[in-house]
């Protein structure tokens, strides 16, 4: 099955899905396992940075989503395949914006404020939080995050199940070098 024009994403959006997959993938690692990590490695003021990059790259890939269709699904998947795979989508999109700013508002505690140093190249400001709301963001930050970590791993999963199952071009048209001719 070879894809045509139109059937694929643009260069624009696989670059952002595959930037954001990268980073999404490091912070739910840290973010799960932090605390069996040594504590000198300090992998938290990078999760924070990781965290705030995926929040921007998210909005820029949103942009590019309104001015850059994106490619319909196969004629021949079922309806409700369709309208699982448009809502685990529209979950990641929405986990990709609030993790980052749940994340950012429990490093805003008033009690205890951590601001984000992004990556040494300047301090992201805190947000206006009373000790209440931290608290609150913090525990949506780890549920979420389970969350996310499930959304990610049935995204996977279908893709691969695309890919070596059902030997279609889903997956190629965000992978364009595993595409099927024929």
């Amino acid at each position: 099955m070879r894809i045509g024009r139109g059937e694929s994403y643009s260069r624009g959006a696989i670059a952002f899905h595959w930037a954001i997959a990268a980073l999404v993938l490091f912070n739910l690692i840290v973010g799960l396992f932090h605390d069996a990590m040594p504590r000198a490695w300090g992998v938290m003021p990078i999760h924070k940075s990781v965290g705030m990059a995926v929040l921007l790259l998210t909005l820029g890939r949103i942009g590019w989503r309104l001015a850059h269709k994106p490619p319909q699904l196969p004629d021949a998947m079922p309806g409700w395949e369709k309208t699982a795979a448009h809502a685990v989508h529209f979950l990641l999109y929405a986990l990709l914006l609030i993790l980052p700013l749940t994340g950012w508002l429990l490093s805003s505690n008033p009690e205890r404020p951590r601001p984000i140093d992004w990556f040494g190249l300047f301090e992201v400001p805190v947000l206006p939080a009373t000790p209440g709301i931290a608290h609150s963001a913090h525990a949506a930050h780890e549920l979420l995050g389970l969350l996310m970590a499930a959304l990610v791993a049935i995204h996977i999963a279908a893709a691969l199940r695309h890919h070596f199952l059902l030997r279609d071009n889903v997956l190629a048209r965000m992978a364009p070098g595993l595409r099927r001719n024929g």
